[in-house]
């Protein structure tokens, strides 16, 4: 076994060496632009429509509902300004435990002018419906609900959410950057109009993403970026066919494994809990077990100061919340919403198993939480003389 050992498959994920193999060729001998009219550029278009296709049966859509970005932060931007740009000083509702590439157009939405409301969530990470049902207003022009949480894992009830959005003729945008690929999507079944999508969370490269449109849900969203038409106008630029490719392989591998590798990392992330709640009293585990990614646990350490503690694991890859805000300093925003104290929050750490996860790299890690714990808390105070 080699160290550092990697358990931060939350952050990034390694491109599989499958995905590598099917991408390569579009680097060297078939390096065509999509939208030259020859050989070489309909040999890419044919890739790029291949990869579509694969990247809609991942979540139940169809091709044509497929836009390609650079990731989930630019989808993310995409969906939520292109829809509420049409309607100036229109209300957004979305969640305290948001990634910040969703919170972060909210906030300047709102100081574009437009209302925005931040739902709180419950103390296992969930929102609670009637809370969502609640803020809807007549001016309500879209709903945004990640799918699964960047730090604890926890999963949304995205069918129930997307039943009162239909139900209330506002749309439903969902961050699935977490989820896709770990979990079955069925956009139907969600109700979803808009779905975001990251490559590089699903052992695809960094820089590609893509955006769930339904058709005819969003008449008019408005690009981000414009300049030469490209993804029916939504988003201009050469199209990243490499990445494309990369992005739909990754798809297809995730459709054909998901199913065995849920099972064998929820094992895996079990292990690691109870080996650590056996051994170290004052441990907690953050957001709900039941509703949840089978690769993810977070937890969090009585007594212990959450910077010390990963520094004496330098021998494990693991983070104490989201990697778009390490180096932030204080803790976790998702923690505190979720009523985690904050002495608490501070020594959170996020463990995040993924495909290449051992049981031997598990084990390793919690004999290495364990015996960094025992040795950094405070020695118990003698017991006062009689």
């Amino acid at each position: 076994m080699q160290t550092p050992v990697y358990l931060d498959y939350h952050a990034t994920t390694p491109v599989d060496r499958r995905v590598l193999a099917a991408m390569s060729p579009f680097f060297t001998t078939q390096f065509g632009n999509p939208a030259s009219r020859h050989h070489f550029g309909w040999q890419a278009e044919a890739a790029v429509a291949h990869a579509r296709g694969q990247v809609a049966k991942l979540i139940g859509a169809v091709a044509d509902e497929i836009i390609f970005t650079s990731g989930a932060t630019e989808s993310n931007n995409l969906a939520i300004k292109g829809v509420m740009r049409r309607r100036p000083g229109a209300h957004l509702v979305t969640v305290a435990t948001e990634h910040h590439a969703v919170l972060d157009p909210c906030k300047s939405l709102a100081r574009a002018g437009h209302e925005v409301t931040f739902l709180p969530v419950g103390g296992d990470g969930r929102l609670d419906l009637e809370r969502l049902r609640a803020a809807l207003k007549p001016q309500t022009a879209l709903i945004s609900v990640m799918a699964a949480n960047n730090e604890t894992g926890v999963l949304q009830d995205l069918p129930a959410i997307g039943r009162l959005a239909r139900e209330r003729g506002i749309p439903l945008h969902s961050d699935a950057a977490q989820a896709a690929g770990k979990i079955p999507i069925d956009a139907s079944a969600w109700a979803a109009d808009l779905i975001s999508l990251s490559g590089h969370k699903m052992y695809a490269p960094k820089g590609i993403g893509a955006l769930y449109i339904r058709r005819g849900s969003v008449p008019g969203l408005m690009a981000e970026i414009e300049g030469g038409g490209q993804e029916r106008g939504l988003r201009s630029g050469t199209l990243n066919v490499p990445g494309i490719v990369a992005l739909g392989e990754a798809a297809a591998l995730a459709m054909q494994e998901m199913a065995a590798e849920s099972v064998r990392l929820a094992g895996l992330r079990d292990r690691l809990k109870n080996q650590l709640l056996a051994a170290l009293p004052g441990i907690h585990v953050n957001g709900s077990l039941k509703h949840r990614l089978p690769h993810n646990l977070n937890v969090c350490f009585e007594e212990m100061d959450g910077e010390v503690l990963m520094m004496e694991l330098g021998d494990l890859a693991i983070s104490a919340g989201s990697a778009c805000t390490a180096g932030t300093g204080g803790p976790s925003y998702v923690l505190l919403a979720m009523g985690v104290p904050k002495e608490w929050a501070q020594s959170a750490l996020r463990f995040g198993l993924g495909r290449f996860t051992t049981a031997e790299e598990v084990d390793f890690a919690a004999s290495r939480v364990i015996a960094a714990v025992r040795a950094l808390r405070p020695a118990p105070a003698p017991p006062s003389p009689a």
